[in-house]
């Protein structure tokens, strides 16, 4: 009996790794970049690279995207993508967010065993791997390996406004559907949530599970969003020290001036929206908050600039 159980297991260490045990999730380190439809691309580009003020940095862009602007330049490599809107015109003109991982073909290993639908691994032609997937209630995502530190087209200016791409939001339906994929099977973590009223739940806010970039599921949206609508809700948002600076810059860029100004959300950060030619929300919000949040605390760490 002794030689028989000795036998069985040098077999089955002898077993490739995936027939002994599922294989483990990679590290999900942040945002990599979101890619936006565009109906006019230099419109666009004037917005992105004059008003906001980012860096145009063609090199980082993936697949058939037309303009790229870095927003953080170094380890984080995050961007913001510009991708001219197919015909028909789509309902939902954010077109992908992507998230980084270290080990993109693990990452594919890890979902495809877990019964999750997802592309093929594509190359770059600067070296960055991604693949390409649908989440439960169909948002387009990714995940990306970064190869390493690519230069931009010029040296970053210095009348950026925001260097850090720290979250994005889109409609959700239903948080637990959304939750099961991101929570229990991608290990995000939750950071904050609330709404409009102290027992309301309209925001959910989740943090990648190995650091402080999250997703915010926008909840209670009516059915069927317009596009203006879906506009406000499918957003990004850039990290500031100081909101306030950061208006005023906006404007000395050229930056409509209208009723709105900044101010301290339900979350207790302070924060001010634009929007770009074609609608889409880009929020400019502080790393901290400023007070205390309504509904609930915090319940991981902030992020840094």
């Amino acid at each position: 009996m002794k030689r028989i159980a000795a036998n069985l297991a040098i077999a089955a260490l002898s077993l490739p790794l995936t027939a002994q045990t599922p294989p483990r999730r990679p590290r999900i380190t942040g945002i990599h970049h979101v890619r936006l439809y565009v109906t006019n691309i230099e419109k666009s580009r004037e917005f992105y690279g004059d008003i906001i003020g980012l860096p145009s940095s063609s090199n980082r862009c993936a697949r058939k995207s037309h303009s790229c602007f870095a927003v953080s330049w170094g380890p984080k490599q995050q961007h913001v993508e510009l991708e001219q809107a197919p015909s028909p015109a789509p309902t939902d003109w954010l077109a992908e967010v992507a998230f980084a991982t270290n080990d993109v073909a693990q990452m594919r290993r890890y979902l495809l065993a877990r019964g999750v639908k997802v592309g093929t691994i594509s190359k770059d032609s600067n070296g960055t791997q991604h693949f390409e997937l649908r989440d439960p209630e169909g948002n387009p995502i990714a995940f990306v390996e970064r190869s390493g530190p690519f230069p931009i087209d010029d040296p970053p200016p210095s009348h950026a406004v925001g260097t850090r791409l720290f979250h994005a939001g889109f409609v959700v339906r239903d948080a637990a559907v959304e939750d099961s994929f991101y929570r229990q099977l991608l290990g995000f973590r939750m950071y904050w949530h609330g709404g409009f009223k102290e027992t309301a739940t309209d925001w959910q806010e989740i943090q990648v599970p190995n650091g402080s970039d999250w997703i915010e599921y926008m909840l209670n949206i009516p059915t069927p969003a317009d596009r203006k609508e879906l506009g406000v809700q499918n957003h990004f948002s850039l990290g500031v020290t100081n909101v306030k600076s950061a208006y005023d810059l906006l404007v000395a860029h050229g930056l409509k001036i209208t009723d709105d100004k900044p101010e301290i959300g339900r979350d207790g950060k302070w924060s001010f929206d634009i929007y770009d030619p074609d609608d889409t929300r880009v929020e400019f919000m502080e790393f901290k908050p400023a007070q205390k949040p309504c509904c609930h605390p915090y319940e991981a760490a902030h992020p840094a600039p």
